[in-house]
């Protein structure tokens, strides 16, 4: 398929809207990792689609926030940026009253000059009725390009959304090769998806004070690829609770993270983990480039 037309997005939200399930229903793939915690993701990452001679490229950015450290001040700097280097973005939004948070997004966007595709997710939770009220709220507002009701988690939606995108697509030829679906090295994802793994399985903020970090990825002549991963929390008495008594919530971590890498790389995948303990680092600035947070 010939790539004729181009069109980037951005995706800008509060935490815990969903942006992240949002970017792999579009893709069809597991580009971002999810959870029922806010601030899942961390850095700015791209997933890619082709689609009927466009390319669509899609940049998925941490939940808009107050921070409280450097790690948090990285991350609102990236919400910034992303916009900036958009054609347009998608502003998505829970199924109530747009709130402080909805309304700066919206301010940057408009002061960015770009259009903002206003998408309500989770419409899953309320009903038509209460639909139409908070489309009602935010288009006094402002002007938005399009409003669309999805449900990322099940894909209801998500093909109206991508219907209306194809209007921003401009002539120019493909920025990702064929057969790409993100921007993101397979290191980096198979990282986030052990985060991902503490996220869901750990309770309260010791999932926020952790980073990962692949030591080892090594494909043998077999075909298998033999990974090991370090995992930072940022207190010692932290250290014992991820790897659990006898050694469970790592293993645990270790079988589900296993299952998603193997489906991505298509290969079997032995893993290896690791925990340390690196005190403050979320506002050390030289632990948080080694982590891959710098913009």
């Amino acid at each position: 398929m010939e790539i004729t037309r181009t069109a980037m997005f951005s995706i800008v939200g509060r935490p815990n809207v969903g942006k992240s399930t949002l970017l792999n229903a579009l893709t069809g793939e597991k580009i971002a990792i999810t959870s029922s915690k806010p601030q899942t993701t961390r850095n700015r990452i791209s997933g890619i689609v082709n689609r009927e001679g466009v390319q669509y490229i899609f940049m998925d950015t941490p939940g808009f926030h107050k921070p409280k450290n450097k790690l948090g001040d990285f991350m609102v700097g990236v919400v910034h940026e992303t916009v900036s280097d958009t054609d347009a973005a998608i502003l998505v939004v829970e199924p109530r009253s747009p709130g402080k948070q909805e309304r700066m997004l919206y301010q940057e966007i408009m002061e960015q000059g770009l259009d903002c595709v206003l998408v309500i997710n989770k419409i899953d939770t309320i009903n038509k009725r209460e639909i139409l009220a908070v489309i009602s709220e935010y288009t006094e507002l402002g002007e938005f390009a399009a409003v669309i009701p999805v449900c990322a988690r099940t894909g209801d939606g998500v093909d109206i959304l991508m219907s209306e995108l194809e209007k921003f697509a401009e002539e120019g030829p493909a920025l990702y090769p064929e057969g790409m679906s993100s921007d993101q090295p397979e290191r980096v994802i198979v990282a986030e998806f052990v985060r991902e793994k503490l996220l869901r399985l750990l309770d309260r903020e010791i999932p926020h004070g952790i980073a990962v970090e692949i030591e080892v990825f090594d494909e043998r002549d077999t075909g298998t690829i033999e990974i090991g991963a370090v995992i930072y929390c940022e207190k010692a008495s932290h250290k014992g609770i991820v790897i659990g008594k006898d050694g469970a919530m790592l293993k645990k971590v270790g079988e589900q993270a296993r299952l998603d890498m193997e489906n991505l790389l298509g290969a079997k995948v032995f893993l290896t983990l690791w925990v340390k303990v690196r005190e403050g680092w979320r506002d050390n600035e030289f632990f948080m480039r080694n982590f891959g947070y710098e913009q």
